[in-house]
């Protein structure tokens, strides 16, 4: 499909019923500073040296806490059906364990808001905001998480599963667990294999403990939210192919085979196991609950070359050649493609899937009053055509949710990076919708 014919996609193109819609997450875009939340361990992450741009956290962020109705306004305007948007733990429990009524209150008039704009409310419930409290106790690497969680996820849902389209536990377990504490690079801050090994598990051990928790409750449509990378080796020599084999395992396979097989990938356990809760194993099948639906979130892709004489995984990244966004990620639609149909084929058959992110930062600024975001556009009308590509293959996308509905606080890139579909002055608050937003608001016009 070429650009010209992708720019030309709408909602017409897709099943009767497909789901469009934007996603945000609470601490990005809220305010933590408001409304009686309590901290979370990316305000003290934040406040550590050299882990966040000019050290910048979101207490303020893009003071939606206040301009939600505005907000909800922009995904009307734009004639969305959805909205994917999270509670913060630490604003509903700021302890970690007892209820903050002010925090409940604003997502009750949140909710309530989306359906008086016609829009489902598609909630997560852990989009990466361990409270303060919790993370002094071990936090992901600590057992009990799961039923701190799990009391947490049934708090919430009893006051909003009435009127939620459907809940997600835990947005992309590999950011939490792998990211935040192998990697170091978001919080906690962690670079301890150890640590990360215990936070893989305990972060699906709470997923399942929460959907088990939620369906005795009898709430409906449960899912998760895993995060996706594309992986090439850099060669076809045995060492790149077996290092493409374990990164692919520890991003892409670790999370959904827990999930949908009950076990862990080989490759990965090749180096965790010495590392793994004792008797982890009796836990996968609390673990592999039945999912009602998956969430995919896809960016880009990346080329790994084996790392020789360097500590398990040995891998490291080699540069690509194709066109990059402002974080540097390159832009390969065909990976969302092939991780839908991945996911139909080989884990979930015909569940439903959701594209519960996809996007792209851009250094874009605001010239007479709009802001033109060209590269966005492209960027988002191929990747709604390889949405379109896999469910032609048979995969059951019903949905497909651009991140993000505002340029927001960018975790450990502070407010530098912008991937919203609305330009935020963070000095002023001024939304500035883009030509992005306006081209999708067009392709998702009805004839009525």
């Amino acid at each position: 499909m070429s650009p010209i014919s992708e720019a030309k996609l709408s909602r017409f193109d897709f099943p009767e019923g497909f789901v469009f819609g934007a996603a945000t997450a609470a601490y990005q875009i809220e305010g933590s500073g408001f409304g009686g939340a309590g901290a979370s361990h990316w305000d003290t992450f934040a406040a550590t040296p050299n882990n966040v741009v000019r050290a910048e956290d979101g207490r303020v962020a893009c003071d939606h806490y206040h301009r939600w109705p505005a907000d909800l306004d922009l995904l009307q305007a734009a004639h969305m059906d959805a909205y994917r948007f999270s509670t913060s733990w630490a604003r509903i429990m700021p302890d970690g364990r007892k209820i903050n009524p002010e925090g409940l209150d604003f997502y009750d008039r949140l909710v309530d808001g989306m359906l008086e704009r016609g829009l489902k409310p598609f909630q997560t419930l852990y989009h990466w905001e361990m409270p303060s409290a919790l993370a002094d106790l071990g936090g992901w690497t600590n057992r009990d998480v799961a039923e701190w969680f799990a009391d947490y996820a049934e708090a919430t849902t009893r006051r909003l599963g009435d009127r939620v389209a459907a809940i997600a536990t835990i947005n992309e377990p590999w950011c939490v667990a792998w990211l935040s504490h192998f990697m170091g690079i978001h919080a906690p801050g962690h670079r301890d294999i150890r640590a990360a090994a215990r936070a893989m598990h305990h972060v699906l051990l709470a997923h399942g403990r929460a959907v088990q928790r939620l369906r005795g409750m009898g709430q409906a449509n449960l899912g998760i939210v895993l995060n996706f990378d594309h992986t090439d080796p850099a060669s076809q020599s045995p060492e790149d192919l077996a290092a493409a084999d374990r990164w692919d395992g520890i991003f892409n396979r670790w999370f959904i085979e827990g999930i949908t097989r009950k076990t862990y990938p080989e490759a990965v356990l090749a180096g965790l196991s010495s590392h793994m809760p004792q008797g982890w194993e009796k836990d996968m099948d609390l673990i592999g609950q039945k999912l009602d639906w998956l969430g995919v979130n896809y960016y880009t892709r990346h080329t790994v070359a084996a790392a020789k004489d360097t500590p398990w995984p040995a891998i490291r990244d080699v540069p690509g050649n194709l066109p990059k966004t402002q974080m540097g990620w390159e832009i390969y639609p065909q990976g969302l493609e092939g991780f839908l149909v991945r996911m139909a084929r080989d884990y979930v058959g015909d569940l439903p899937l959701y594209v519960t992110e996809n996007g792209m930062a851009n250094a874009d600024v605001v010239e007479d009053g709009a802001v033109s975001d060209r590269i966005r556009e492209d960027y988002l009308f191929a990747h709604l055509a390889a949405t379109k590509r896999a469910i032609d293959q048979g995969a059951q996308v019903k949905g497909f949710f651009y991140w993000s509905l505002l340029d927001n606080y960018e975790w450990a890139e502070g407010y530098d990076k912008r991937f919203g579909l609305v330009h935020v002055d963070f000095q002023t608050q001024k939304r500035t919708p883009k030509s992005s937003y306006h081209a999708l608001a067009r392709a998702l016009a009805r004839n009525d």
